[in-house]
């Protein structure tokens, strides 16, 4: 996938870059596939916001994703590769033999008129789902689950990939795009290949109202804020942090504090972390 520059007739424009979205081979989504997105703007069933800086933004539809892939030894064929505005990957509209349409991650490769499958005896190539105890050592993945059957939770990002690097035992040893070594259950499933749409970190939105229209609401400094509303604030003038280090709106350390809980029963399925 290609990045699309343009030219510079308007400031925004001069540094402003997006996909040229190659890969796409459908424009409309299939509607029975289709849901309602209501939007909350960060608030929960009470109305407080728990999540900062949402709000507003592109009307959009939920596109249903199977990220389960249960349905085994039936050949389903790719019919076009979809945008997706939930999402950085790409989608990808299967039909199966029976008829039945669903939607996958688009892997890298993917394209109109492929043939993909899910099951425990499949080949190994790219859109191809099986449980981990048949996918070679070595092989990149994505789409994994953390429980079998619950639906595939990590490495569902554009341009992502996972890499599996050992099996012992009733669990795998994977090796995450972030650098963690994590095990996995072998009877967990995992899609063969890596995710589609690689450029797109490389795009540059060029103008605030981009982000706007991403449903993205403008973030304020803590600094320029009272001392009531945040610890950086308050002060004449420019006035420093006033603490040991930067903190965050309600008083916790802002760069560096680990936040995970000690104590989280999943933490034993951590071989390496991260950093």
């Amino acid at each position: 996938m290609g990045i699309k520059h343009y030219n510079p007739y308007t400031p925004s424009r001069r540094n402003m870059t997006s996909s040229t979205y190659e890969e796409i081979t459908k424009k409309t989504p299939e509607k029975s596939l289709l849901a309602n997105k209501k939007k909350n703007a960060g608030r929960n069933s009470y109305g407080k916001i728990t999540v900062r800086h949402q709000g507003g933004g592109n009307r959009q539809k939920y596109r249903i994703i199977d990220f389960k892939r249960m349905k085994d030894d039936m050949t389903a064929t790719v019919v076009g590769i979809e945008y997706d505005p939930n999402r950085s990957a790409n989608i990808a509209l299967i039909e199966y033999e029976d008829g039945t349409k669903s939607y996958i991650l688009a892997p890298l490769g993917l394209t109109d008129g492929d043939k993909v499958v899910s099951g425990e005896n499949v080949d190994i190539k790219p859109g191809n789902a099986m449980p981990i105890s048949n996918i070679p050592v070595g092989t990149l993945i994505h789409n994994i689950e953390l429980n079998p059957g619950q639906g595939g939770k990590l490495v569902r990002s554009a341009g992502q990939e996972a890499q599996l690097m050992a099996k012992e035992g009733a669990y795998a040893h994977v090796r995450l795009p972030s650098g963690e070594m994590r095990l996995v259950s072998i009877r967990c499933r995992a899609t063969v290949g890596t995710i589609g749409n690689t450029d797109h970190e490389n795009i540059k939105l060029g103008k605030a109202g981009r982000t706007r229209h991403l449903g993205i609401r403008p973030t304020v400094r803590g600094s320029v804020m009272n001392p009531n509303e945040h610890p950086h604030g308050g002060g004449e003038g420019r006035a420093p942090v006033g603490h040991a280090g930067p903190m965050t709106p309600w008083g916790k350390p802002a760069l560096g504090y680990k936040t995970r809980d000690k104590k989280k029963a999943s933490n034993k399925f951590i071989v390496k972390r991260r950093k």
